[in-house]
C-alpha cells in the first residue's frame, strides 16, 4: 500500500493499524477517565492550534466552497441564530479550549465572557491569544481582559466543579447563557452539568449546546465498527444519543427552546480536512510519543470519516431555555 506524500516529500503512514495498537485498557474509573483528557489537551492544544486554528470545533458547511475558518465561524453563528441571542450577554463558555469562541462573542458581540477549560495548557494558550487580539502588554491583575466593545477572561477549572465553584463567588453572580460546544460529550455525569448549567443562568438563560452523539438504534456490529473507535480515541465515556440530553436538561429543569438540529452532513467535511492536514511526519512522531492514547486519537480520526458515511455518527445543535 502507497503511503501519501507530504509537502516536504517525507512519507507519513496512511493505515495506523500497522502500528498494532492494543485493545482499549480496562475502564478504572471516571477519574481516571477525566485525568487522561487533561493530559491530552495539556500536550495536545499547541498541535490543535497549528492543525485548526483558534477555534477548535467542526466547521458547518453552507456550500463546498466555503473555506475551513469561514465554516467554523458559521458554526458559532448558527447556535447564535437558533438561540436568537442578545448583544451584551454575560456568557460562560464551559470547555472553552484556547477561547476562539470566547473571543469572538466579546469582539463582536460585546460580551462578557468567562471560559472555563480543565487544561491550563489552554488556558495560557487562551490568554497569549487574546492579549494578541486586544494589544494590551499584559493581562490585568483580575484576569479581565477587554476585547471590543466586551471583555473575556478564562478559568482552569473542572466542568463538573462549576456549580459549586462560581456559587461560592458571589462577584461572578449569575448568565445569560451557558455555552458548550463539543466538550459535554467528554463529562462523565452529564446529568450534574445539566443541573450546574441551571443552578448558574438567570432565569430565562439559554443552554446553548453543539456536540457529538451516537445514532438511535445502531447494532452491535455498528456500534463497534464506528463508535468503539470514536470513544477510545477521543477519550469519552459512553457517547448519548440526542433524546437522552433532551431528557437529561428536562429533568434539570429546562425547557426546550430550539429542538435539536442534526447538521451531520454539514459539518462532516471537518474530518476529511483533518485527515489531510495530519499527514506530517512530526505529527505522527507526536502521536507515537504519547503511545497508545496517541496512536488511538489518530486511528479516531478515521472512524468519525466513518461514522458520518455510515450514519452512525451524528453532530447537532440544541437550545434550552431556563
Amino acid at each position: 500500500m502507497s503511503t501519501p506524500k507530504t509537502s516536504e516529500g517525507a512519507s507519513a503512514p496512511q493505515d495506523i493499524e500497522k502500528y498494532g495498537i492494543p485493545e482499549p485498557e480496562p475502564f478504572i474509573s471516571f477519574q481516571a477517565l477525566k485525568d487522561r483528557i487533561r493530559h491530552h489537551y495539556e500536550v495536545a492544544s499547541d498541535y490543535y492550534y497549528t492543525l485548526w486554528g483558534e477555534h477548535i470545533h467542526h466547521g458547518y458547511w453552507i456550500t463546498p466552497n466555503d473555506t475551513k475558518e469561514k465554516a467554523q465561524v458559521q458554526l458559532i453563528e448558527l447556535l447564535l441564530q437558533r438561540s436568537e441571542f442578545k448583544a451584551g450577554s454575560k456568557v460562560l463558555d464551559v470547555g472553552c479550549g484556547i477561547g476562539g469562541t470566547s473571543r469572538f462573542l466579546a469582539k463582536n458581540y460585546g460580551c462578557a465572557v468567562t471560559g472555563v477549560t480543565i487544561s491550563g495548557r489552554q488556558v495560557e494558550l487562551a490568554k497569549k491569544l487574546t492579549l494578541e487580539a486586544s494589544k494590551e502588554e499584559q493581562a490585568p491583575a483580575n484576569g479581565i481582559m477587554k476585547l471590543g466593545d466586551g471583555s473575556v477572561q478564562f478559568i482552569e477549572l473542572d466542568a463538573e466543579k462549576m456549580g459549586e465553584y462560581f456559587i461560592a463567588d458571589e462577584k461572578a453572580g449569575k448568565f445569560d447563557c451557558v455555552w458548550i460546544s463539543e466538550a459535554m460529550s467528554h463529562f462523565p455525569n452529564k446529568p450534574l452539568f445539566f443541573e450546574n448549567a441551571a443552578k448558574l443562568l438567570n432565569p430565562g438563560g439559554k443552554l446553548m449546546v453543539a456536540d457529538w452523539f451516537k445514532d438511535a438504534g445502531l447494532s452491535a456490529a455498528e456500534f463497534k465498527a464506528d463508535i468503539s473507535p470514536i470513544e477510545d480515541g477521543m477519550l469519552l465515556p459512553p457517547l448519548c444519543t440526542q433524546s437522552d440530553y433532551v431528557e437529561m436538561a428536562e429533568k434539570a429543569g429546562f425547557k426546550i427552546f430550539a429542538e435539536p438540529l442534526d447538521i451531520s452532513k454539514e459539518v462532516a467535511k471537518t474530518w476529511d480536512l483533518s485527515w489531510k492536514l495530519i499527514q506530517s511526519p512530526a505529527l505522527w512522531a507526536f502521536a507515537v510519543s504519547q503511545g497508545r492514547d496517541g496512536l488511538a486519537f489518530f486511528q479516531s480520526f478515521r472512524a468519525m470519516r466513518r461514522g458520518y458515511a455510515n450514519g452512525s455518527f451524528r453532530y447537532a445543535v440544541m437550545v434550552f431555555q431556563k
